[in-house]
C-alpha cells in the first residue's frame, strides 16, 4: 500500500470534492488527504489513493465514505456565542410577531448537533425569561452533508470531551442527563429538532420555508460562484422578513444584494429585503 499522494491523485481528489460537495481544496492541503484518508486505504486493503476513486466510479459507498472523512469537522456547543445573544435578544422578539404557523429554523451544517441542539436551549431560555411572548411552536431543520454525523446528531448522546466544548456546567445540569457511555440531551430539547442529511449542492425544496437560516463556517469552503448560488437558493427558501446568519469571518459582500445588513452590538445578521 502506497500513502504518499502524487500531484495528480492530490488533483483529482481536489476535482472529485468540488463536484461532489462544492469544497474548493487550496494547493497545499496535501496533508489533509492523506491524514484523513489514509486509513480507508488500509482498512479496504487499497494499494493506492488512485485505486480508491477508481472504487468510488464502482461503488457508490465509497462516495460516501471519503466526503465523510474530509467533511467532519470539530464543533462546540453555542459556537461563538454572540449568534446566539442576537437570537436571543433580535431575532426571536422579531419573529414573535408572527402569527401564521410555527416558526422555522434551518442548522444547515450542524455537523454533530450541537449547534441545532444549542438553538434549541436557546428558545427554551427565550420561553423562560419571556413567558407568552413567543406564542407560536419552533421547529428546527438540521442537515449535514455526513451521514455519520447525521446518526451522531440524532443520538444526542456526547462523550466527557465533547460535552465540554462550549458547554457551561449549569447548562449541562439542567439540559442533559448522565447516561452510560456520556450525557443524553433532555428529550424535550430534543423534540424541537429534525436531521436529514443533505448536500449544500442538492434542491432545497424539500426543507420547506423558514424564517432564520444559520449557514456558518461554511462558505468559506466554496468558490465564488457557488457561493452565489448557495446563497441565491436560501434567499429562495426565506420567508419574507426572514434571517441569515454567517460565520463570524463570512460576509455577505459581492454574493447577493437580497439582505439588509443589520449590525448589533453582539455581530451582525442578515434580514430579507422586502420584494418589490
Amino acid at each position: 500500500m502506497s500513502t504518499t499522494l502524487t500531484s495528480d491523485e492530490y488533483a483529482a481528489f481536489q476535482k472529485f470534492l468540488e463536484e461532489s460537495a462544492g469544497i474548493v481544496l487550496g494547493e497545499n492541503k496535501h496533508y489533509l488527504v492523506t491524514s484523513r484518508l489514509s486509513r480507508i486505504l488500509s482498512d479496504n486493503k487499497l494499494a493506492s489513493y488512485t485505486e480508491l476513486l477508481a472504487r468510488v466510479s464502482r461503488d457508490s459507498r465509497f462516495r460516501e465514505i471519503i466526503i465523510d472523512a474530509m467533511t467532519t469537522n470539530e464543533t462546540s456547543w453555542f459556537r461563538d456565542g454572540q449568534p446566539f445573544e442576537i437570537i436571543k435578544t433580535h431575532v426571536l422578539p422579531a419573529l414573535a410577531r408572527k402569527n401564521n404557523g410555527p416558526l422555522r429554523i434551518w442548522s444547515s451544517a450542524c455537523s454533530t448537533g450541537q449547534e441545532p441542539y444549542s438553538l434549541s436551549i436557546c428558545i427554551q431560555e427565550f420561553l423562560t425569561m419571556n413567558p407568552g411572548l413567543l406564542r407560536q411552536d419552533v421547529e428546527i431543520v438540521a442537515t449535514d452533508i455526513s451521514p455519520s454525523s447525521i446518526e451522531d446528531a440524532k443520538a444526542g448522546v456526547y462523550d466527557e470531551i465533547s460535552i465540554g466544548r462550549g458547554l457551561s456546567g449549569d447548562r449541562k445540569g439542567r439540559y442533559f442527563q448522565k447516561r452510560d457511555g456520556g450525557w443524553e440531551i433532555r428529550k424535550d430539547i430534543k423534540a424541537r429538532v429534525t436531521f436529514r442529511n443533505l448536500n449544500l449542492l442538492q434542491s432545497y425544496a424539500v426543507l420547506g420555508r423558514f424564517d432564520l437560516i444559520l449557514c456558518r463556517n461554511v462558505l468559506i469552503y466554496f468558490s465564488t460562484e457557488l457561493k452565489s448560488n448557495v446563497l441565491q437558493r436560501m434567499v429562495d427558501t426565506l420567508s419574507p422578513g426572514g434571517f441569515l446568519i454567517l460565520g463570524g469571518t463570512e460576509t455577505m459582500s459581492n454574493y447577493s444584494d437580497a439582505f439588509q445588513m443589520i449590525r448589533l452590538p453582539s455581530g451582525v445578521i442578515y434580514q430579507l429585503k422586502s420584494r418589490s
